[in-house]
Parts: structure tokens; sequence; C-alpha cells
């Protein structure tokens, strides 16, 4: 299942969000995206989780916490 990280810190790269995201379950991607321009976070990311039951864990736990000082956001993501 493949999850939206929304309003983080311009800090957070890949590799954190990662971290974060595999204390709950396997993680199969991570990706913090990056403004075209300035090369600087945009200020969300998608996490792929392996297991769906492990990533609405994720969501009901990590939705609205703090990371870095910010309220994240952690919701289903939607193809375009």
């Amino acid at each position: 299942m493949k999850l939206f990280v929304g309003n983080l810190d311009e800090k957070i790269e890949d590799v954190h969000l990662y971290e974060a995201f595999a204390e709950f379950g396997k993680v199969l991607k991570a990706k913090v995206i990056q403004d075209r321009i300035t090369r600087k976070s945009a200020g969300f990311g998608f996490v792929e989780m392996a297991d769906e039951q492990e990533a609405i864990v994720v969501m009901k736990k990590v939705n609205g916490g703090i990371w870095e000082g910010k309220k994240i956001i952690v919701k289903k993501a939607f193809d375009k």
C-alpha cells in the first residue's frame, strides 16, 4: 500500500522517511519529493509498505503526529 506523507520538514530525506516507517513494518520504497528547480524538499513524500495492514496501523499511529516540529499528514496515496 502506498502512503502519502505531507507537511514534512525540509531536513527530512528519503532515508529518514524509510527508517521512520520501517519501525512499523516492511518498507518497499520511501521517497521525499523535491522541487524541480531548487532541488529542495517539496514538503511531502511517499512510502510504499509491503503489507496493507501494517500501512493502516502506520496511518492511525503517525497521522497528526509531530516530526521535526511539524504536524505530519499520513494517508492512503491515490494514483493520478
